[in-house]
């Protein structure tokens, strides 16, 4: 911002020095918030752009963004005060029209004139159009409670009985929730990552003493009742042609030694969105107290076809002859983990070769770019013609730079690593169905993360088990652009009434329908 000349207030008449004193305080004061406006979005460029932002995960980037932009606003709403001070019109407000569905109710508020006479005197002014805006308004949840009346009849001239309507089936017999209630609280813990410790505290606010044991007998119960829903999610996936499988750590309470162990969640997901495939997207969460390889081969059982994974060496066993529960399985590997080795390796050292191998990976996801969103034959040729050659040159790259790098220096170790899932990483060459990497899969997995840093661990193996299966629910609804809290308040009303096993397909997120 150009310097301003000072004004010497000496010179300037008596009467009208408050004035321009004035004046200047305010054009300071603009000045330092144009200042720190500045500072604030040089940050955010920096937290976008900076070399620095790679290493931060999603979640922190997120909140080191809405930080940012909070302060940005809070900066903008000074600078829009002050200039209403000076009589100077604010800046237009961010809209964000088109985005408040229709189906929202509307409280519609309409603000007639005190007085509809005619200045003039010539009678009543007729309407001639209206202006109309819409804003988004939030009620906190509100509690109620719902009271069942089932009226008694009999007749006074006979004793036939008396006539009265059964009460109606509920999830909890004789218990407090509603199929709603239970809904919020399973939405509330896993899609919303609140403990229900935190859950029994926002109840209090509103007067309602409900201890977290109880809350936990609620969920403890719909998660009983849900498991043949999950049981089915997973046979459904099973039966596809490729799936992803990825695992994180579940932090689990060990009472006995009064420490957390860890215990891990395995994510087994289809998603052919893709390269347009018939199937819906799902995912299934398996908990199990350890990463043992046989893990894997329990929870696959079933499954014969192309699996998309990382490099752990415990999904080897998955692809031996002797593998239980199936034919050997054909293995995708990531790109994706062969990338982030190299560039573990570029950050710490800057080396020119990892820098080489990150710019030939740059060259294959190019090409994926190109060919989002076609049939798996159009990806297949593509790959064929444009990928294939630069995969055979990487390979080629791959064996020189191995010889030049001591194995037991980090870049070898990184180069080994490709070097050992070599005919893993060209799977996605042969098949226009796989994808380059298993980004689906981790992304399906991050809000494991998010509720396990909220709620820090599960209390007991069972509670990892029950994780799980609501977790998959919840995320398959929502990769389906299915509402969560709507499907699972639906399934357990349809469960309470006795909808039968043989129609349970009916109650997979992607068959749900909000207007059933």
């Amino acid at each position: 911002m150009p310097s301003t000349v000072a004004i010497d207030l000496s010179a300037i008449p008596a009467d009208q020095r408050d004035a321009v004193a004035a004046l200047l305080r305010e054009r300071d004061a603009l000045k330092e918030i144009n200042r720190r406006l500045e500072h604030l979005v040089a940050e955010l460029n920096h937290a976008v752009h900076g070399k620095r932002s790679e290493k931060l995960s999603e979640d922190e980037r997120q909140l080191a963004f809405e930080d940012l932009e909070t302060a940005i606003a809070e900066v903008e709403e000074s600078q829009d005060t002050q200039l209403c001070s000076e009589g100077k019109p604010r800046r237009p407000a961010r809209r964000n029209r088109g985005n408040l569905p229709k189906d929202l109710p509307r409280i519609e508020r309409v603000i007639e004139p005190d007085n509809l006479q005619c200045p003039c005197g010539c009678g009543v002014m007729h309407k001639i159009g209206e202006d109309r805006t819409e804003r988004l308004d939030i009620v906190p949840a509100q509690l109620c409670v719902i009271v069942t009346v089932r009226p008694k009849y009999a007749c006074r001239a006979c004793t036939d009985g008396v006539t009265q309507m059964p009460a109606p089936a509920h999830l909890i017999e004789g218990g407090l929730p509603t199929e709603g209630a239970i809904a919020h609280v399973l939405v509330a813990k896993y899609a919303d990552h609140l403990p229900l410790h935190r859950q029994s505290q926002i109840l209090a606010r509103s007067g309602i003493d409900i201890h977290r044991s109880t809350l936990a007998d609620w969920v403890g119960t719909a998660a009983f009742h849900l498991a043949p829903v999950v049981d089915r999610l997973a046979e459904h996936l099973k039966v596809s042609t490729k799936l992803f499988m990825d695992e994180t750590t579940a932090p689990v309470l060990d009472p006995g030694r009064g420490k957390t162990k860890t215990g891990y969640l395995w994510a087994l997901a289809r998603d052919d969105r893709a390269w347009g495939g018939d199937d819906p997207p799902g995912v299934v969460f398996f908990y199990a107290p350890d990463r043992r390889g046989e893990n894997a081969e329990t929870f696959l059982r079933g499954f014969d076809g192309v699996l998309q994974l990382d490099g752990y060496q415990g999904y080897n066993r998955l692809t031996r002859p002797s593998r239980k529960g199936g034919e050997p399985i054909r293995v995708a590997h990531c790109w994706a983990h062969a990338r982030r080795k190299l560039k573990e390796v570029f950050d710490r050292d800057g080396s020119e070769i990892a820098a080489e191998g990150l710019r030939r990976i740059a060259e294959f996801y190019r090409v994926e770019a190109d060919i989002r969103g076609t049939a798996p034959g159009q990806r297949l040729s593509a790959r064929q013609a444009r990928t294939a050659p630069l995969v055979a040159n990487f390979g080629e790259w791959l064996q020189k730079q191995r010889l030049r790098v001591s194995a037991k220096s980090r870049l070898g170790e990184k180069l080994a690593y490709i070097h050992r899932h070599w005919d893993g990483l060209q799977t996605f060459l042969h098949d226009g169905r796989v994808e380059i990497d298993s980004n689906s899969v981790e992304n399906l997995i991050r809000p494991i993360a998010l509720n396990r840093k909220n709620a820090l661990f599960a209390g007991h193996d069972e509670g990892g088990r029950t994780w799980g299966r609501i977790a998959s629910l919840i995320e398959t609804a929502k990769i389906n652009n299915v509402e969560p809290f709507a499907y699972l308040k639906a399934t357990l009303e349809a469960i309470a009434g006795g909808h039968p096993k043989s129609r349970i397909d009916e109650l997979l997120p992607w068959n749900f329908k909000p207007s059933s």
